[in-house]
């Protein structure tokens, strides 16, 4: 009987050990396409301080291998952002068989609408709110003070900022699972308006720097992601799967099968 019940377990994680090694692949896979790039990524990433810079101005390395092992860095975060699709298709491969066939539908598009997102949220920080930022930044030093940001510093700061401005696009997908699992519904959601819009300008006060452009500009899409995760809520409501809810056979889960496979 304790080898029958070892049996799935081990079969689970066999498939998980599977879906792991081929997001790693896929991360290598692309980083060693990239890393002959390793320099011009950083020159791309770093273009927008550069362009905000007193003329005659430049980066500096402070650490004698860091103009080698910055780009290197930043290629793996670039080549784990690009390999997000094929990770989400392998946490979906995983979890897939356990779910029913309308649960199925309804989390595809929340994987591929979150990757989307996150991709804008990137895009929206680099292109939008860099800019204004780094000319906010660079005009405020003091006189006498020369701009010359350490390079690992800078890559520190960007990549926080992307992750930050990427989460903080998933608000919608975030509100539609909390719907979805029951923990607050989209009614609840419309009578606390006014204090979303306040918490999204504290939050665009602490991932942004200390200007108003910067605030505004994560605080205004961070509220307009909240309605739209609002509106698209309302079709996950009681669809999840419920404590004591009788299941259809011909929508049971087929993990073990699917897994033993």
């Amino acid at each position: 009987m304790a080898v029958e019940d070892t049996q799935p377990l081990i079969s689970h994680l066999i498939e998980l050990r599977k879906r792991l090694l081929n997001s790693i692949i896929a991360v290598l896979v692309i980083f060693l396409a990239l890393v002959y790039f390793a320099n011009d990524i950083y020159q791309i990433v770093s273009a927008p301080l550069i362009k905000q810079m007193p003329i005659g101005s430049t980066m500096i390395a402070t650490d004698v291998a860091s103009p080698f092992f910055a780009p290197i860095k930043l290629t793996i975060y670039v080549a784990v952002f690009l390999s997000a699709p094929v990770i989400l298709y392998q946490i979906w491969a995983f979890i897939a068989p356990a779910l029913y066939k309308h649960e199925r539908k309804l989390v595809m598009p929340l994987l591929f609408s979150s990757t989307l997102l996150f991709y804008i949220g990137i895009a929206f920080a680099y292109f939008v709110v860099f800019p204004l930022a780094f000319g906010f930044l660079t005009k405020t030093a003091p006189v006498g003070v020369i701009v010359s940001t350490d390079i690992t510093k800078y890559l520190d700061f960007v990549m926080a900022l992307f992750m930050a401005f990427g989460v903080a696009f998933e608000v919608p997908v975030a509100i539609i699972l909390l719907c979805w699992m029951g923990v607050t519904s989209p009614e609840a959601l419309k009578q606390k308006r006014p204090y979303i819009l306040v918490g999204a300008f504290v939050v665009g006060m602490l991932l942004t720097p200390p200007d108003v452009f910067s605030q505004t500009l994560l605080a205004i899409p961070m509220y307009c992601l909240f309605e739209v995760g609002i509106f698209f809520s309302r079709f996950y409501v009681g669809k999840g799967r419920r404590r004591g809810e009788e299941e259809d056979p011909e929508e049971a889960p087929e993990a073990e099968d699917d897994h033993s496979k």
